[in-house]
């Protein structure tokens, strides 16, 4: 054995495995950190808008409910004036349930109260007035057409809710109910109209009546709202719960061009809050018609009572993307809104990301480069390996046939430069070269080679060519496969089962006593051969999955809790626990392979692997007897069933106990070398299999599985 069986990866060996990946590392390291802090930029300037916008629409709340709480006041101290209120007093004295309208105009103290309001009106801005009693007949008003009328019961009751009960109060904007000169002094029908309204009581503190004042909505309940706009886009609004705009918008113009709004009109009492679906502004009209739009996020929210802020960005009226914030007014009887642009309130967001996609698609084109050119320099390197392997040379060894491929490695036939003796030489596939299968493919020949029982395959020698290449030369083996063997001969008798068994778990006791664990004994992994004159010679391979049990410097390659081994031959705990699994579960494997052998069957059948491992973890084991359809030895049975039991703990404890176990046997010794010579020379006299080829039907099932998954409880 040369000193190349304990070499590890040099230094300058995990660099060049490791150097490609550097690129991807720093790309990886750099775009994690950019958007990391992208994300803290952004959860920044969220957090500062969100606080703009609760901000500005706690100032406009505060704003408009101190002039809400002025004007109740004005119409308090009207309503309260000693000859306000006697005049109120007298008028509706004096005018009976059944008046008209002409006759209550004719009454003096129609004219007596517009005469003492005038100076009230005047003061404050308003523009008219109007006297309602409790029924809801207005008995006095600055416009006679109203002189007379009865109220609706929805105009009523906000009136008998609180100026009835003795509160003053606001009526929010509404469309008149008589012509009235708007905003710019035109008469003209349904003008938005608001009052303040404050109870008028008799001398027994009665509720007599409702004096209310005239507010134009668009002068000073709109200029309250606008007062604190963010930047071009930002707007506050007023609305009803049914989404009716009930203050003008900052876009009449552009409401007008789109067709929400009539040519001559302003917003306020004419718009409705709701979401498009897409931005009108563009042109694009919805699918549906305005009546069957949902109110926009904000309404919907602040008329179900949910005050609320949105800073990711919603449709607002006219299907711009918004942010904003809202809140129901219960006391005033609708809702607040104040919004921004999305395209405003995120351009300093917007052009941060467009500089950190733009450093990310630079780090992307430069790891790309990068990369290209160590995938470049690998191929090489791959070329390489492989012209050494078309060269048929591996150090001192000359290739000659190939005899079997593996998932990790390429088995030949070869021969020693110097002792011209035939050897098998196994080295890595060199498309598959990683620091995994090199680590695995060291672990596999280094764990090998502590062996030396005879029923072990023997390890010659280990290396690396200049080039990379990975191999290992082991004792060259003419024979037959177990798999290949029940694969051409079908069920085998019980002597030479016992036979096969006893030799297996020779290899293994050896191996259990230095603490390895196989975890892939399967009838592919043993070798039979003719031996030194010795027929039926047993050889175990395939150490590659081998498991240290105890203290060792030796690591798993693969990770904690992977699954690995055969589904076929995989003891229950293999696949539950398979951090847990000891030398019982290569026994179980024994006991599987001792079934296959002795009933031409695989212990369990399955459509898949699933199927598989949950027979392995549930399902008892049919007795080979009655498999066979024929009496089997009872000790051989008994034996079999055994080794194949659910938990651990009732098999056998040892492979040395299973050898004893099977001496027992009363037809150990019926499989005699002269039976093995006779069978030798008539079905292969001159057979070379090391790797026998797979049926599609059981490649899946036979297959050696390697699976990182945490373990099942």
């Amino acid at each position: 054995m040369t000193k190349t069986l304990q070499a590890t990866l040099t230094i300058s060996d995990v660099w060049r495995r490791h150097i490609w990946l550097r690129p991807l590392m720093v790309l990886v390291v750099l775009a994690s950190v950019g958007w990391v802090m992208r994300a803290k930029v952004e959860a920044t300037l969220k957090t500062n808008l969100r606080s703009v916008l609760q901000t500005t629409l706690k100032t406009q709340q505060t704003a408009l409910r101190t002039w809400m709480r002025m004007q109740r006041t004005q119409a308090e101290f009207a309503a309260a004036d000693a000859n306000i209120s006697g005049t109120i007093r007298t008028l509706i004295a004096n005018a009976p349930p059944q008046a008209t309208s002409l006759e209550l105009l004719n009454l003096p103290q129609t004219d007596q109260l517009r005469r003492e309001l005038d100076p009230v009106l005047t003061a404050q801005k308003y523009n008219g007035f109007i006297v309602v009693e409790p029924s809801g007949r207005i008995v006095a008003a600055y416009c006679i057409e109203l002189v007379g009328r009865m109220l609706s019961a929805e105009q009523l009751t906000p009136l008998r809710d609180k100026a009835f009960v003795g509160k003053s109060m606001i009526l929010p904007p509404f469309k008149s109910l008589v012509v009235l000169p708007d905003r710019h002094g035109v008469e003209r029908a349904r003008v938005p109209t608001m009052f303040t309204i404050a109870p008028v009581m008799s001398d027994t503190g009665e509720v007599i009546a409702a004096l209310g004042l005239r507010i134009q909505p668009e002068v000073e309940f709109t200029d309250i709202l606008e007062t604190a706009r963010i930047g071009e886009s930002g707007e506050s609004y007023a609305f009803d719960r049914n989404g009716l705009m009930l203050s003008n918008s900052r876009f009449d113009d552009q409401l007008r061009g789109i067709g929400l709004l009539p040519e001559g009109e302003d917003s306020t009492l004419n718009v409705l809050l709701r979401d498009p679906g897409v931005d009108l502004a563009t042109g694009t009209r919805p699918k549906q018609s305005r009546s069957e739009l949902p109110l926009t996020l904000a309404a919907a929210e602040a008329a179900a009572g949910r005050d609320g802020v949105n800073v990711d960005g919603y449709r607002d009226y006219r299907g711009v993307l918004s942010v904003g914030a809202w809140q129901w007014l219960n006391d005033e009887g609708f809702g607040l809104v104040t919004e921004v642009d999305v395209s405003e309130s995120h351009q300093t967001l917007k052009t941060i990301n467009y500089a950190f996609w733009s450093l990310f698609a630079l780090l992307g084109v430069a790891t790309l480069a990068m990369l290209g050119t160590m995938m470049r320099a690998d191929r090489l390197a791959e070329q390489a390996r492989c012209a050494v392997i078309e060269l048929k040379r591996l150090g001192q060894y000359t290739l000659e046939e190939k005899l079997g491929e593996g998932g990790m490695g390429v088995v030949y036939r070869a021969r020693h430069a110097m002792l011209h003796r035939p050897t098998a030489v196994k080295f890595l596939n060199a498309a598959k070269t990683n620091e995994k299968t090199i680590a695995r493919f060291e672990r596999e020949v280094q764990l090998t080679a502590q062996l030396n029982h005879p029923n072990t395959i023997a390890i010659y020698d280990y290396g690396r060519t200049p080039e990379g290449v990975f191999y290992y030369a082991m004792e060259y083996l003419d024979g037959i496969n177990l798999e290949d063997l029940i694969a051409r001969h079908g069920a085998q008798p019980e002597g030479r089962v016992i036979h096969l068994l006893k030799q297996v778990c020779g290899s293994l006791a050896e191996a259990h006593s230095i603490s390895l664990i196989h975890r892939d004994v399967k009838p592919a992994n043993i070798l039979l051969c003719a031996r030194a004159g010795i027929f039926d010679f047993v050889k175990l391979l395939d150490f590659g999955l081998v498991k240290v049990t105890e203290n060792s410097n030796a690591a798993l390659v693969t990770n904690a809790g992977g699954v690995v081994g055969t589904p076929l031959y995989m003891s229950p705990e293999a696949f539950k626990s398979p951090d847990k699994v000891d030398a019982r579960s290569d026994l179980y494997a024994v006991g599987a392979v001792g079934y296959f052998l002795l009933t031409g069957t695989p212990l369990f059948l399955g459509d898949n692997v699933l199927d598989i491992l949950n027979h392995q973890v549930k399902t008892a084991p049919e007795p080979p007897s009655k498999r066979l359809g024929q009496p089997v030895s009872r000790e051989l049975e008994q034996f079999l069933l055994r080794c194949l039991s659910k938990s651990a703990a009732d098999r056998p404890a040892t492979a040395n106990e299973i050898i004893a176990e099977l001496d027992r046997v009363p037809t150990a010794n019926s499989w005699t070398e002269s039976d093995a010579q006779r069978w030798w020379r008539r079905y292969v006299p001159n057979l070379t299999i090391v790797s026998p080829p797979e049926t599609a039907n059981s490649a899946e099932l036979s297959a050696t599985v390697v699976v990182d998954r945490p373990a099942e409880e």
